[in-house]
């Protein structure tokens, strides 16, 4: 007998997880870890193969019907995308299911003040995933509020940054907050007088990729929320600032995530001097956030007690962000109407930068986010893609086409229709050092015409690769290359030869045939001629 069967058996609260995916797995795991997983719902067939294989016994269903039917099973935990949740909870609530639901409850204020009537019109559960209250961290920093340990609350601040999960039903706004306005909310156990927001829209121009919130309370505490998903590294602070004392909550530390800093401030001679403490560590009590609040849902549905955050409390959270969002939409003011494209022979996308004194030839096409430094000229039909860096004072010839992440820098020349694979490397400098200039110790490099690079290989400086040349994927080319030379490993070394039109050749001493064209060649001091 499985271990959930068994469970099954023993009457534990029955809960059919509702989307299995980036975070729904993670839900799967702490139910099934709880003896309470009865079903997983999703649409992907061969994901739910995979959890079938996992989890033996337990219900799998492509369709959200099919669990709604289903007598057996008590509770749904919702993961599936945010513009649906106030469907499917509405739907679970009218099939006589209790429902947990991840942030945020849904995304109108009025759907969620709905789905709060409608769970206490028929005495069902509901509950808002807002994992940071099952935290222990959390739980302490309002406990060191609520004893005066802080003292005086002045200022709450809050990060939550990293690179990704981009979404597209919702932005940043939406995504990200709902954590950490629910903390502050409950830490404050106050409604904001006033909010104001501004943001950024970055990869879509109607998703704000980056924002920052600020909330302003009766009290006279202030606080503000910066959340990005366009952010080099990740971060996840929260910091209370008391007359008392200062807290800082660190999801990201490993081991301790909660300190303290007995700092002050005294007056002398009517200036402020700060005198500055070290940080004291919290003791936390040990667990996973999520595993505790599983566990409280559990608890909740079989006691039939209000859970610590239940849907009046997201649609408290709800409430806040829609006057955010009402706030950034306010603050992007107007919108203006396009300008006009200018007339020039060539394509540029709208988000391409290119600096002045810089000659592009007809025909040639430059991609997203790429930026062409001054003094640089690129010759016609050529084909740049995203995320390129040409110049300063480049040359590059006609046809020439520069895969995605590449960026040729000063002192290299590229001639006709070179190709550049996706993220290899051009240097510039031999012994580069940060706080040493060198700019004045530039070495040329000279890619010649019809040149493969291939993705991920790196060219050092001072070097030229002969016309027609052939580098692998991956290979450190140190030395100059023969024309028509197939160069691959680390350090590049020649193993072959290679035709015009990219296909190796058959060598017989000093001559050589292409097997598809058939293009005659003879060797010589430079490499492979074409006779």
């Amino acid at each position: 007998m499985s271990n959930e069967s068994g469970n099954r058996e023993r009457g534990k609260v029955q809960v059919a997880v509702v989307g299995a995916g980036y975070w729904g797995k993670n839900l799967v795991r702490n139910f099934a870890g709880l003896g309470s997983l009865a079903a997983i719902c999703d649409n992907d067939a061969e994901r739910l193969a995979s959890f079938g294989i996992q989890h033996p016994g337990v219900k799998l269903a492509r369709a959200y019907s099919e669990i709604l039917r289903d007598e057996t099973i008590q509770a749904v935990a919702i993961a599936t995308p945010a513009e649906g949740h106030a469907d499917s909870v509405r739907e679970a609530l009218l099939a006589g299911k209790d429902v947990f639901v991840e942030k945020p409850l849904c995304l109108s204020v009025q759907e969620g003040a709905e789905l709060v009537a409608l769970a206490k019109k028929n005495s069902r559960i509901l509950m808002v995933g807002h994992l940071l209250w099952y935290h222990p961290a959390v739980l302490k920093l309002k406990e060191l509020i609520r004893t005066g340990e802080l003292g005086r609350i002045q200022y709450i601040y809050s990060n939550r940054l990293n690179l990704g999960k981009i979404r597209r039903e919702e932005n940043i706004l939406w995504s990200f907050a709902p954590h950490d306005i629910s903390v502050i909310l409950g830490l404050l156990n106050e409604t904001p007088d006033g909010v104001l927001a501004q943001g950024g829209n970055y990869l879509h121009q109607h998703i704000a990729d980056v924002t920052i919130s600020l909330l302003s309370f009766p009290s006279g505490v202030k606080a503000h929320i910066f959340v990005s998903w366009l952010h080099p590294f990740k971060e996840q602070k929260l910091i209370v600032v008391g007359d008392r004392k200062m807290a800082v909550f660190d999801d990201l530390e490993k081991k301790d995530k909660l300190f303290l800093y007995p700092h002050s401030i005294d007056w002398k001679d009517n200036l402020p001097i700060a005198n500055k403490a070290d940080a004291q560590t919290v003791e936390l009590e040990q667990g996973e956030p999520l595993r505790a609040e599983c566990q409280h849902f559990l608890d909740c549905v079989a006691t039939r007690t209000k859970p610590r955050t239940d849907g009046e409390e997201g649609l408290r959270v709800l409430s806040v962000l829609q006057r955010c969002q009402e706030a950034l939409e306010q603050k992007a003011g107007p919108r203006r109407a396009p300008a006009p494209k200018p007339d020039r022979p060539y394509f540029a996308h709208e988000s391409t930068f290119i600096d002045e004194g810089v000659e592009i030839g007809e025909g040639t096409s430059i991609w997203h986010t790429s930026h062409i430094l001054k003094g640089s000229r690129i010759g016609k039909n050529c084909k740049i893609g995203q995320n390129v860096v040409v110049g300063p004072r480049v040359t590059v010839g006609n046809g020439v086409k520069i895969q995605n992440n590449v960026s040729v820098y000063e002192g290299v020349t590229l001639e006709d229709h070179v190709f550049c694979g996706p993220s290899m490397v051009f240097t510039n400098v031999f012994n580069p050092r940060s706080e040493i200039p060198r700019m004045n110790e530039l070495r040329q490099t000279l890619v010649k015409r019809g040149t493969t690079l291939g993705a991920n290989s790196t060219i050092l400086c001072g070097i030229t690769i002969g016309r027609y040349a052939f580098v692998g994927a991956g290979t450190v080319v140190t030395k100059d290359v023969p024309d028509h030379a197939l160069v691959v490993g680390n350090p590049g070394r020649v193993t072959g030869w290679m035709c015009l039109c990219g296909v190796k050749l058959r060598v017989k001493g000093k001559k050589a045939a292409c097997p598809t064209c058939g293009q005659q060649y003879r060797a010589e001091r430079t490499g492979m001629t074409a006779v």
